[in-house]
């Protein structure tokens, strides 16, 4: 009898296991949805497809790239793809022989000066009159150079140098030239070692850039004149290289003109410093202006005469 009771007992405890476990599940399926953590409301969102342009940045040159003069047989409509030097209008890089260093220049024979002349050709100045005889006279080079710290002179020796100024050519009271113009100054191809594979002409890659026109305008505008006063003091000046820094204001004034260096004769600093003083330049762009220090456009020029070989 005993027996009998506890097996109808643990009968019923399996069929209420069963029934329980049954109504979890029906509960679980019905309910369970709603018993989940809900989403953030963004979570629920569309995903988004983000378009970002890609196209190529404006070319930007490197603060401070050295000016190049880029003459018509080397301009470039299209932009080079790095941005080496800062010019007048574009140029792509190419090189007459095989790359020897890691320059970012063309590989090419010629003489040994630091000037970076790509070809050879003689000055040419507005006023034909003026231009040197090439059997008598010296040969010589205006080459801009990258700005760089001016030393300070002594106030006699700039005295000196300024009190003695030549009084100024009839023709030199012209207006700068603009970059068309029949000015191209004295260039000898001079050796070069550099990185360049584009085989052709040898150039550079620069950049044309609003700046690179000014300084165009302003450095024919000193040079057209140089060489007009080199001509007309060729036997009092000697052979050597006068280093001249200046700055040009918005206005287009010369000023803080200054005597780097001089390894010629005073009458040679005087001609330099002349072609300088009396330089006519339009304002400064006001979209160059805005990128300049208050002080304006500074700048540096390496004059040089030497002799015939």
């Amino acid at each position: 009898m005993e027996r009998k009771r506890e097996r109808r007992t643990l009968l019923l405890a399996i069929v209420a296991s069963i029934l329980l476990h049954f109504a979890v599940a029906i509960s679980l399926a019905s309910f369970g949805d709603k018993l989940q953590p809900s989403l953030p409301d963004d979570e629920e969102k569309p995903s988004e497809l983000t378009l970002v342009d890609l196209a190529p940045a404006p070319p930007v040159v490197n603060k401070n790239a050295q000016f190049v003069d880029t003459p018509e047989n080397r301009q470039a409509k299209e932009e080079p793809k790095e941005k080496t030097f800062e010019s007048n209008a574009n140029s792509i890089a190419a090189s007459e022989v095989p790359p020897t260093s890691n320059l970012p220049l063309p590989s090419q024979q010629g003489v040994d000066r630091p000037n970076l002349d790509l070809d050879s050709h003689r000055q040419s100045i507005p006023n034909q009159g003026a231009q040197p005889q090439p059997s008598t006279a010296p040969q010589q080079s205006a080459t801009p150079q990258p700005s760089a710290q001016p030393t300070p002179i002594s106030k006699s020796e700039e005295f000196a140098m300024l009190t003695s100024t030549p009084t100024p050519h009839p023709s030199a009271a012209s207006t700068p030239q603009p970059p068309k113009s029949s000015y191209q100054p004295y260039k000898e191809k001079t050796r070069l070692a550099g990185s360049i594979t584009n085989r052709g002409t040898s150039s550079v890659n620069a950049i044309g850039t609003p700046l690179g026109r000014y300084q165009k305008v302003l450095f024919d505008a000193i040079g057209s004149r140089w060489y007009t006063y080199v001509e007309e003091k060729n036997d009092l000046i000697s052979l050597g290289t006068a280093r001249i820094s200046f700055a040009i204001d918005r206005e287009g004034r010369v000023k803080n003109l200054k005597v780097i260096s001089n390894d010629s004769n005073k009458a040679f600093a005087n001609v330099c410093l002349q072609s300088i003083i009396e330089v006519q330049l339009p304002p400064i762009p006001e979209d160059v202006a805005s990128a300049l220090p208050p002080e304006g456009l500074e700048t540096e020029i390496a004059f040089t005469t030497f002799s015939n070989r």
